[in-house]
C-alpha cells in the first residue's frame, strides 16, 4: 500500500544526497518544487484548515538538522529524530499535528547516513545497552513503502549496533521486514484499536485483523514483539468496543505473541489545534472530543478527566488480566 503524491517540494541540497537521487527518479513524473526549508513552507501554512487531506499529498524532502535525542522511560530510553517526520495517515487524534497546516504532511530526511553513525557512536558509548525509539515522528513502516529506510536501517543497526530500535505502526506491510537478519536488536510494536475506531478516526490506516497479522508475522520472525492498545478514546460505546478488542486478540494473536509480548496502554489526549482542523476538514466525522469528559491539561491539551480515565483504566486491566495475560508495560 504505497501512497501516492500529487507534487513534491525539496530543499536542493537534498538532491546531494544518493536517496534524493533516488526519489527525484522515483517521482519524476511529479512536479517538483524548491524550497528553503522543509521546516517552514509559507503556502502550506498558510493554507486554510479545510485543505488539511488536500495538504496530505504533498511530499516533502529535506535534511534533518535537529539531532537531539531525547531521555524516554517506556518502551525506550531514547527517543531519536529520525528519517521522516509527519505521516499520510489522518488519524483524527494525531499528535504530530502540531501548529495546524505546519506539521501535517509527510517530510522524508535524506541524510540517513549521517543519522545512523549518530545513533551507532550513542550506542556504542553507553555503559549499558540502550534502546533507541526511530518511530515516534512518523509510521516507518508506511515511510519504508517509498524508501526502503527500515530495511536499511535494520540492517544496518544488526551489524553495528548492540542495543536496541524500536518503532510503533497502524500498518501492515511488513513483508519486506521478515527475511532480514535484525540480529534480535530490533522491538517491533503494532498499534491495535476497534476495527470501528480505525475505519472511523485512524483514517487511512489498515484494518485489526491486517494488523494482527502481521504482529504476528513479526513474532514468528523471531522479532522482539509489543503492543499498543492506543489511543483509547472512551466513545460512548467504548466499553463494547474494546471487550470486542481483547476478546479478538485473544483469539486471534499467536501464542508466540502472547507469550513473548507486552502491551502499553495510552489513553487520548487531544488539542484545540486538532479540534479545529477536524472540524473544518472532516465536517461528517465521528467526533472525539467530548467537553464532559475531558478536562484543559494546559497549552491547549485536552485529557480525560480522572475519575473517568481510572474507571476506564480498571476495566481494561482488568479485560486483559482475564483474557490475554500478557504483561502491561504502562498506562498514560
Amino acid at each position: 500500500m504505497e501512497p501516492k503524491f500529487d507534487m513534491v517540494y525539496y530543499e536542493p541540497q537534498a538532491l546531494d544526497y544518493p536517496l534524493g537521487q533516488e526519489l527525484l527518479e522515483k517521482y519524476k513524473y511529479l512536479q517538483w518544487t524548491e524550497i528553503e526549508s522543509h521546516n517552514r513552507i509559507p503556502e502550506l501554512i498558510n493554507s486554510e484548515n479545510k485543505e488539511f487531506t488536500h495538504l496530505k499529498q504533498h511530499l516533502v524532502l529535506g535534511i534533518r538538522k535537529t539531532h537531539k535525542y531525547t531521555e524516554n522511560h517506556k518502551v525506550s530510553d531514547w527517543l531519536v529524530p529520525y528519517t521522516s517526520s509527519g505521516c499520510r495517515a489522518m488519524c483524527l487524534y494525531c499528535y504530530l499535528v502540531c501548529n495546524y497546516n505546519k506539521c501535517s504532511y509527510l517530510r522524508l530526511f535524506v541524510n540517513r547516513e549521517q543519522m545512523m553513525s549518530r545513533l551507532i557512536k550513542t550506542d556504542a558509548a553507553a555503559s549499558v545497552p540502550q534502546t533507541f525509539e526511530i518511530g515516534s515522528n512518523s509510521d516507518l513502516v508506511l515511510e519504508n513503502t517509498i524508501t526502503g529506510n527500515l530495511n536499511w536501517t535494520i540492517r544496518q543497526f544488526a551489524r553495528a549496533g548492540k542495543g536496541n530500535i524500536t518503532f510503533p505502526t497502524k500498518f501492515d506491510m511488513v513483508e519486506p521486514l521478515l527475511k532480514l537478519d535484525h540480529g534480535g536488536k530490533v522491538i517491533f510494536r503494532m498499534s491495535m484499536n476497534p476495527d470501528e475506531i480505525i475505519r472511523q478516526v485512524e483514517i487511512g490506516t489498515s484494518f485489526l485483523k491486517e494488523r494482527i497479522k502481521a504482529l504476528n508475522s513479526m513474532a514468528e520472525a523471531d522479532y522482539k514483539v509489543g503492543m499498543l492498545i492506543a489511543p483509547i478514546i472512551l466513545v460512548p460505546e467504548w466499553k463494547k468496543l474494546y471487550t470486542e478488542l481483547i476478546d479478538t486478540l485473544a483469539d486471534e494473536l499467536s501464542d508466540k505473541v502472547k507469550q513473548t509480548g507486552f502491551i502499553e496502554i495510552i489513553f487520548m489526549t487531544y488539542s484545540f489545534v486538532q479540534n479545529a482542523i477536524n472540524t473544518e476538514a472532516f465536517p461528517n466525522a465521528t467526533p472525539i472530543f467530548d467537553k464532559q469528559q475531558m478536562i484543559g491539561r494546559g497549552r491547549g491539551k485536552y485529557c480525560y478527566r480522572s475519575e473517568i480515565r481510572a474507571k476506564a483504566e480498571g476495566y481494561i486491566r482488568q479485560q486483559i488480566s482475564q483474557k490475554l495475560n500478557m504483561p502491561v508495560l504502562y498506562i498514560v
